[in-house]
């Protein structure tokens, strides 16, 4: 059985609450993400989107430089533990329509899961499809 410390990113870019959002824009382009884990410490207080970005900033017309992370970010973050089975780990992702939950153990983040990992693994393809496909569909 894969877990998902298996799999996992362990070396997670993370910008903090009070860090402008050009800060975590920035940590996007250099690793190639939309979406970027806010952390106090390394407890997970947030996750920050480059929709998020676009849509509560850029759209109203704010100054990138002024608007904080914590402006911005989604607050109620889903996370699991390394120990996650990575089938449970796709369903999550479905059920929530995300593409990245945050791993953490004893509070603190230790790494991240993305839709991507789980593709990399040949048997969990279809359910990360499947995860894939759920993300786009509205909320129930």
């Amino acid at each position: 059985m894969t877990k998902v410390q298996d799999i996992m990113t362990k070396d997670v870019r993370v910008c903090t609450p009070h860090e402008p959002v050009t800060a975590a824009a920035k940590i996007m382009r250099e690793v190639n993400c939309g979406s970027v884990p806010v952390c106090e410490g390394k407890k997970v207080v947030g996750m920050i989107t480059d929709r998020d970005i676009v849509i509560n900033c850029v759209a109203d017309g704010n100054d990138c430089n002024s608007v904080h992370c914590h402006d911005c970010m989604t607050s109620d973050v889903i996370t699991c533990s390394p120990d996650t089975d990575v089938h449970e780990c796709a369903r999550m992702m479905a059920e929530h329509q995300i593409r990245r939950i945050p791993v953490v153990q004893n509070g603190e983040m230790i790494g991240i899961c993305a839709i991507g990992d789980l593709a990399t693994v040949d048997i969990h393809i279809n359910e990360a499809g499947d995860a894939l496909s759920h993300i786009s569909r509205p909320l129930q």
